[in-house]
């Protein structure tokens, strides 16, 4: 039996025409495009190309957009890149004051923390049970000083949506910049800037079957940021060393395949979801639970809490990939948000993610639930 991925989040292959369009970029197009060579032109129409495939599938214009080495260095970018130019300290107002959720991705946490030891002060935003963060708890800690809040537009975890939008304009109306991570978004559900009204927005390549390491940062215009590498100057003057080209070119035929198909897509792994569900359900009755169930979400990504060890589990559904917490100190990510939507250890132990791509089969659905089911049952050693 293949191994069946239900943890795209982690897992997702590129797609063959992504490793088409990049293959030139590794041999015959090795020029970087700042060269004078003649046959430098061709990369640089490549990297152009690219970024305008990514603005549009975003909605912003080409010059807005910042290529970076993932989601990583977009976050990073868009969070302490900001900072520079809002480091006043009021001595009638205090320090600087960012407002962070507290669900938020790792590259965004530890952001905030290095914004910390720069003499910010950081406030985390408590999210609910169901891993939603509402803007209100957000606007009852604004202060004179704030300067920066940071919402991702899904949870990474959960999946949940969260009011990016609603939060855009009550931070506007106050001044306040509004940082947020879709990396986990994009390529899944329409994602339009200019819509959510984001002063900075992060996504990554390898989220939509584009290569790993490639990622990119909106910048709206007007929007002034420093650079956080230093060397020769590249991106617009905000970010430094030689481009990925092949890394670009492949995030650019990501983008133009998951433009034509998020719409159709949204659908089809929402189906899958739901068919994964409610396999569970029937073979093991109440013992599932659907964590962030009854609240907007992404398509294709859920946590369950199995009857069993998640650990356990794993081992006996060996041909199953799915994302497991790891509590061990430090916590990773999901045991973090399952502590904050208020789950026991125990709990948590019993937690899967599962996250089904556009090469899932309905076929592999009823397998995996098959497996689920199996492994629950299966006796302890």
């Amino acid at each position: 039996m293949s191994l069946i991925y239900l943890d795209f989040n982690r897992t997702t292959p590129m797609a063959p025409s992504v490793i088409e369009a990049m293959q030139p970029y590794w041999s015959t197009h090795f020029m970087l495009p700042t060269q004078s060579h003649v046959h430098a032109s061709a990369v640089s129409e490549a990297i152009e190309g690219a970024r305008e495939s990514v603005a549009f599938l975003i909605g912003c214009e080409p010059f807005e957009l910042v290529f970076t080495s993932g989601g990583t260095e977009a976050n990073n970018l868009g969070i302490l890149g900001a900072a520079e130019f809002d480091n006043t300290m009021d001595p009638l107002d205090g320090p600087p004051h960012v407002l962070i959720s507290n669900i938020e991705h790792d590259a965004v946490m530890q952001a905030g923390l290095q914004l910390g030891r720069l003499g910010w002060d950081v406030e985390l935003v408590p999210c609910d049970a169901d891993g939603l963060v509402s803007a209100d708890e957000f606007e009852k800690r604004f202060r004179e000083s704030t300067q920066m809040v940071c919402l991702q537009l899904a949870n990474h975890v959960l999946g949940t949506l969260q009011p990016v939008r609603e939060l855009a304009d009550r931070c506007h109306n106050r001044g306040i910049r509004l940082h947020c991570d879709a990396t986990t978004s994009v390529g899944k559900i329409p994602v339009d800037v200019t819509q959510l009204r984001v002063d900075s927005l992060a996504l990554s390549a390898h989220k939509m079957y584009g290569p790993k390491g490639n990622g990119a940062l909106f910048v709206r215009r007007g929007l002034e940021l420093k650079p956080i590498l230093f060397g020769e100057s590249r991106e617009m003057g905000l970010r430094a060393g030689s481009e990925n080209v092949p890394g670009i070119v492949g995030f650019g035929s990501a983008a133009s395949m998951a433009g034509r198909c998020v719409d159709e897509a949204y659908e089809t792994l929402a189906e899958l979801r739901q068919r994964l569900i409610d396999g569970l359900r029937s073979n093991l009755g109440e013992q599932v639970i659907i964590h962030a169930e009854h609240v907007d979400g992404l398509p294709n990504t859920v946590t369950v809490q199995m009857p069993a060890e998640a650990k356990r589990i794993q081992k006996a559904a060996r041909h199953l990939v799915v994302g497991l917490a790891q509590s061990e100190s430090p916590p990773d990510e999901m045991t973090r948000v399952l502590r904050a939507i208020g789950c026991s250890e125990k709990e948590i132990g019993r937690a899967i993610r599962v996250s089904v791509g556009w090469t899932t089969s309905r076929e592999q659905i009823d397998r995996a639930v098959n497996l689920l089911a199996e492994a629950a049952d299966y006796p302890s050693p």
